[in-house]
């Protein structure tokens, strides 16, 4: 793996994707000391970066402020595209909300965050509305848990290494030891029942994606108000159906 000190570690690259990455942060048109500071570049450097992007259709100027353009849509469909069952999924969850009446998610791990990529939502439980790109911290949330599963333990001790596993409520996971016991229930019984620990007010089911070979690419989840659902009422009544989704998800990578 390249590093910043490596001689395969091409800079100006990095720096390019970094000047994208912090555009997308913030919403409406930026000036070039905005970007600067969020980039933590000096200006001159950002300057020469967003003429480059610009030549490439990446972003659009005017004679003070820069913001991204629609292409930069092209490099996250990119990866959506690169997963097979991508394509499918929407209809997969469509038919999977509707039946359990429940809003319902797919997500990747992003460590430590999981990313949303398909969402399908019968009613507003949470004070936002995660959509495609939201991201969640990995351990408050049940499928983070079953992605953190997915893992091999290498992976899984370098996460716990470097994660700041940060209090959201007084249900969060934050001790790495309980949080590596989790884990190894998760691995066991093959789902995650999580209550209150991203909101007090949430509580989420999931089930990893797999694809032929077994590994995990993804998660999918229910999620429920709490307090409407007891783990053993969710387990009985979604857990079948969640299953089922997850296999005609993994028909799609075979």
């Amino acid at each position: 793996m390249a590093t910043p000190e490596s001689e395969s570690f091409v800079r100006t690259f990095a720096r390019g994707l970094r000047v994208i990455e912090v555009m997308g942060q913030s919403t409406g048109r930026q000036s070039i000391a905005q970007i600067s500071e969020a980039a933590d570049l000096p200006r001159t450097v950002i300057r020469r970066l967003l003429l480059t992007l610009i030549d490439l259709g990446f972003v659009g100027a005017d004679e003070k402020d820069y913001w991204l353009t629609p292409k930069v849509l092209r490099l996250g469909m990119t990866y959506l595209y690169t997963l097979p069952f991508w394509r499918q999924s929407q209809l997969v969850m469509e038919e999977l909300g509707t039946r359990m009446k429940q809003s319902c998610a797919v997500s990747v791990l992003d460590a430590p965050d999981i990313v949303y990529i398909q969402r399908f939502h019968t009613k507003h439980i949470l004070a936002f509305s995660p959509s495609m790109g939201t991201r969640l911290p990995a351990h408050t949330v049940a499928m983070g848990k079953v992605l953190l599963a997915g893992l091999s333990d290498t992976l899984f001790d370098a996460y716990l290494d470097s994660a700041e596993l940060t209090s959201l409520t007084p249900r969060t996971v934050t001790d790495k030891k309980q949080l590596r016991e989790v884990i190894a229930q998760a691995r066991a019984q093959g789902y995650v029942w999580s209550d209150g620990q991203y909101d007090e007010s949430i509580c989420g089911l999931a089930v990893p994606i797999r694809n032929v070979s077994g590994e995990t690419t993804a998660a999918i989840n229910v999620s429920l108000l709490s307090g409407e659902f007891t783990q053993e009422e969710a387990v009985k009544q979604f857990l079948p159906l969640l299953k089922l989704a997850a296999s005609r998800l993994l028909k799609e990578q075979s």
